[in-house]
């Protein structure tokens, strides 16, 4: 897409006209509605964060962020329906309608949250651009990587990041552009390139899916700030609202002690932030347009964060990354949610 184009959506998004690209009969709530399912932009395939199961049913951690907003706004996670896109197409596919939020490890960046007309409601993991090279080549930091081949998706941040590391150290390399995961991946093993680079949980995910992980170096270098989150159009601020606050609701459900396994009990709870939360004091749905029950749904369908992370990515799945930066504000990470109050 060209700078043109992209400022003249921006111009007509801003204008309010955001509602005519997402449907001609009102609000994204509305036409979500009215179609009975939330429309979800979601990865090509990457394990943990957006990816079908042996029984095709999709789940990861950007997955369970669409699952989180359809519970709010269906009170029921399942009523998503997912529409794979390439790194290269998915602000196309958001801007011109055809899903509803783009939720696949994309970087929150000046330029999507202002030039291509998207608003970015939160962060849902905090991630940084690594580097995997294989045992064989004898590498041990990013800094040996002169003259080598590197596999890297097009559209991504991660080509910029790529072109502004070399060109700083003084190192020269050439680009083997590929447009998903799997295709990264396939010509990795097949020795099309030395080097894969993207963001570190990505390389991490694949590692874990190799033949011989054991055979495979992600390196220390951590080189780029990626706050990875959910993305919906520019203008329509209640839906905005609606999505950032059901992965808000997650983040808190943390914070308060709330679980997928407690949550009725916590209904109980004499905590007044948990009351608004879940709906035991009334009037806090009605604000998102929405039932006061919206983040119950969320918590019991779908789980707390700490919930999604562990199941998708933690220790205690096949990928196996420790929270790191991912953990709450008061176990040394840096996630927080506004209050909700």
């Amino acid at each position: 897409m060209t700078k043109i184009k992209s400022l003249l959506i921006a111009l007509l998004l801003s204008l309010g006209v955001s509602t005519a690209i997402a449907g001609s009969h009102g609000s994204t709530l509305d036409v979500v509605k009215e179609r009975g399912k939330l429309m979800c932009g979601s990865n090509t395939g990457l394990a943990g964060f957006g990816n079908p199961n042996d029984a095709g049913v999709w789940e990861g951690i950007d997955v369970d962020v669409c699952r989180a907003v359809a519970a709010a706004v269906f009170g029921d996670a399942s009523k998503v329906e997912y529409v794979p896109t390439t790194s290269k197409v998915r602000f196309t596919v958001l801007q011109s309608g055809e899903i509803d939020v783009l939720s696949r490890n994309t970087t929150w960046t000046v330029s999507r949250d202002s030039d291509l007309g998207l608003d970015f409601v939160g962060v849902n993991y905090y991630d940084g651009q690594g580097f995997m090279v294989k045992s064989s080549l004898g590498v041990s930091s990013a800094l040996d990587l002169d003259g080598a081949s590197v596999c890297i998706q097009v559209g991504t941040t991660t080509e910029m990041n790529l072109a502004d590391y070399f060109t700083f150290h003084g190192m020269s390399y050439e680009s083997v552009p590929v447009e998903t995961n799997s295709e990264a991946d396939a010509a990795y093993l097949a020795g099309r390139c030395d080097v894969y680079t993207t963001d570190a949980s990505g390389l991490w995910a694949s590692r874990a899916g190799y033949p011989n992980p054991s055979e495979h170096v992600v390196l220390p270098e951590i080189i780029s700030k990626e706050p990875l989150g959910p993305a919906v159009r520019h203008g329509d601020s209640q839906w905005a609202d609606i999505v950032g606050w059901s992965l808000n609701a997650m983040i808190i459900g943390e914070e308060l002690g709330i679980t997928s396994a407690n949550v009725d009990d916590m209904k109980g709870s004499a905590n007044p932030e948990v009351k608004r939360l879940l709906g035991v004091d009334a009037g806090y749905g009605a604000m998102l347009g929405l039932s006061d029950d919206w983040a119950y749904n969320v918590l019991k369908q779908v789980g707390n964060y700490a919930e999604s992370f562990e199941r998708n990515v933690g220790m205690g799945s096949n990928i196996g990354i420790a929270r790191g930066l991912n953990a709450l504000y008061k176990d040394g990470g840096i996630l927080y949610a506004p209050p909700f109050r």
